[in-house]
């Protein structure tokens, strides 16, 4: 299982590829979980919010568990599979499948849509983490449309089982004052955009969608860092910036998907509604960034 000590460096959220009916496309999931894999990621988390986890069935779950530990192999790399959802009891059963799955931890988002009081959202956390395996919290208003207030944070990490938190919450603000009270429970940064903002106050790393097609760069800007080469890391990570915004523009993971799609990585961008395929202007855009082949410019 997940310790503490090994939720550091770049974990990837990678994506669920399906078929143009819509329906999984196993062997792009293996392809590209083996290609990241051997690229020297250092967690890989399925049916995260990048893997369109509301559509995806436990039965799915089951098929991409066992092709992505197929694809880490011997490598001695965390699986982490997406369990939360806005109804607790449904959380601790994907938790529980998680753990038949030989998951090593779980992702867990604050519960969406109902927006729970903050005594709620201990509560749902307690819960899935009496289940044994290791939860990280995955905090992200933007999408659940509820802000966890520090002292809800800091009553989660003191819970046995909870082993950190994806912070996207949209500034340094939790993690400082998280910092501040004492708690070193690890955390990663969930916004693609901030790494070194929260590397730099002590985070842990992050938890990154660009790591898909950005995977070598990013690794080494983290190496960098850790060797105190910071400088250097900036003006690596300064150059994929202008990307990582595109990747944004339009919600994620349509921008992602087709970028793998046209790089080769996976079959076919397809998603399952209500996503749908990124529009010509944003395609355009990332066209002209260079990074698919035969671009003028190469990141």
């Amino acid at each position: 299982m997940l310790t503490e000590q090994q939720l550091h460096g770049i974990y990837l959220p990678v994506v669920t590829p399906f078929l143009p009916g819509g329906e999984l496309d196993l062997e792009s999931f293996h392809k590209l979980s083996s290609s990241l894999v051997s690229q020297g990621i250092h967690g890989l988390v399925v049916n995260g919010t990048t893997g369109e986890s509301p559509t995806v069935s436990c039965e799915e779950l089951s098929l991409l568990s066992a092709a992505a530990k197929s694809a880490i192999g011997a490598a001695n790399i965390p699986l982490v599979l997406g369990t939360g959802t806005n109804d607790t009891r449904a959380s601790v059963k994907k938790t529980e499948l998680a753990g038949k799955l030989g998951a090593d931890a779980v992702l867990a988002v604050v519960p969406y849509y109902n927006k729970p009081s903050q005594q709620g959202i201990v509560a749902h956390f307690r819960k899935i983490a009496e289940v044994g395996l290791p939860v990280i919290v995955y905090e992200i208003p933007a999408r659940t449309g509820v802000r966890m207030e520090v002292d809800t944070v800091r009553t989660l990490l003191e819970i046995d089982g909870i082993a950190g938190i994806k912070d996207c919450s949209g500034s340094l603000e939790l993690f400082q004052a998280l910092q501040a009270s004492g708690h070193h429970k690890p955390v990663l940064c969930g916004d693609d955009m901030r790494l070194l903002e929260f590397m730099e106050a002590g985070a842990a790393g992050g938890m990154l969608v660009s790591a898909h097609v950005c995977t070598e760069a990013l690794l080494t800007i983290y190496r960098r860092f850790r060797e105190g080469r910071v400088e250097e890391a900036h003006t690596a990570f300064n150059e994929l910036i202008p990307l990582m915004n595109l990747m944004f523009e339009e919600p994620n993971p349509a921008p992602v998907k087709w970028l793998l799609a046209e790089l080769g990585q996976i079959a076919h961008g397809t998603l399952r509604l209500p996503m749908v395929e990124i529009g010509e202007e944003l395609r355009g855009k990332l066209r002209r960034t260079g990074v698919l082949p035969g671009d003028a410019l190469v990141l």
